[in-house]
C-alpha cells in the first residue's frame, strides 16, 4: 500500500465520510456480526480480554461487549478520528476499554500490548496492508493470543474473477443507495455509483483471495481455520490457536 493512500484515512474527513455514508450501507453487515459472536460463543468459555485491530468507530468491540459485558476491550486504530469516533461510542461502557494509537503495518504496533488475549477481531482493516505484512501481522495475533484464543477476521477479500468483482460493486452500489435512500439523503443511483468508483481510499485496498488468507494462518499454526461467511469480495473467516 502506498503510504499517501493510508495516510488518508487519519483525515477526519475521510473518516467522518465513511462512518457516515458507508459503514451502515455495508451488505449482510449485521449476519458478519452475527456469525463473529457466534464463533466466539463457540469456545464455551467466558469471554476475558479482547483485542480489536483497526477498530474504526468500534462497532465489533460494541457488538461483542453488547453479549459479553464483562469482557475488558483493547481497541487499535492508527487513525485519531477513527478512535475518537470509538472513545464516544464506549467511552462510557462499565469496564471502559483501552484506545491504543497504533500503525498495524509497522511490525512493533503491538510493544504497549499485554498478552495474552482471548479473542482477536478485525473489521475492514488489514486488506490496507501488503500481503507479506498481512502474513506477519497474521504471526503477531497468533502469539497474542491465549492457548483456545480465537481470531475472527470481517474483511474485504479479492475476487477470482473480474466478472465477479463487477457483480460485488454492484452489490455493494445497491446496499448503499438503499440505506443513503433510508437516510434521506436524496442521492440517485448514480450517484452513489459514481461516489463508490471514485472514492479517496479505493487505492488503498491491497485485495487477497480468502483462500490464500486462510492458508496462511494454518501454515501459522491456527486450527478450526476456515471462511465463515462469503457473499462476492466480503469475508469473516479466521481460526484458533491450539490449546
Amino acid at each position: 500500500m502506498a503510504k499517501d493512500s493510508a495516510e488518508a484515512w487519519k483525515s477526519a474527513t475521510l473518516a467522518r465520510t465513511f462512518l457516515e455514508g458507508v459503514r451502515g450501507g455495508i451488505p449482510f453487515a449485521a449476519e458478519q456480526l452475527d456469525v463473529m459472536l457466534r464463533v466466539i460463543q463457540a469456545r464455551k468459555v467466558p469471554v476475558g480480554r479482547v483485542l480489536d485491530l483497526g477498530c474504526g468507530n468500534g462497532v465489533l468491540a460494541r457488538a461483542i461487549l453488547t453479549r459479553h459485558p464483562q469482557a475488558q476491550c483493547t481497541l487499535v486504530d492508527f487513525s485519531e478520528p477513527m478512535l475518537d469516533a470509538a472513545r464516544a461510542q464506549l467511552g462510557g461502557h462499565q469496564l471502559p476499554p483501552q484506545f491504543v494509537l497504533a500503525d498495524l503495518a509497522t511490525p512493533d504496533w503491538s510493544r504497549t500490548l499485554t498478552p495474552p488475549f482471548d479473542v482477536v477481531v478485525s473489521g475492514y482493516a488489514i486488506h490496507h496492508l501488503p500481503d507479506a505484512r498481512k502474513r506477519e501481522l497474521y504471526h503477531e495475533i497468533f502469539a497474542l493470543l491465549a492457548p483456545g484464543g480465537i481470531f475472527v477476521h470481517i474483511e474485504h477479500v479479492a475476487s477470482s474473477t473480474p466478472w465477479l468483482a463487477q457483480i460485488s460493486d454492484d452489490l455493494m452500489i445497491a446496499s448503499l443507495h438503499a440505506f443513503h435512500t433510508r437516510q434521506g439523503s436524496g442521492k440517485s443511483r448514480s450517484q452513489v455509483a459514481d461516489e463508490f468508483v471514485h472514492r479517496p481510499d479505493k487505492a488503498a485496498n491491497i485485495l487477497a483471495p480468502v483462500e490464500t488468507q486462510c492458508e496462511w494462518l494454518r501454515q501459522r499454526g491456527f486450527e478450526d481455520v476456515d471462511c465463515y461467511f462469503k457473499i462476492f469480495e466480503l469475508a469473516v473467516f479466521g481460526g484458533r490457536r491450539p490449546r
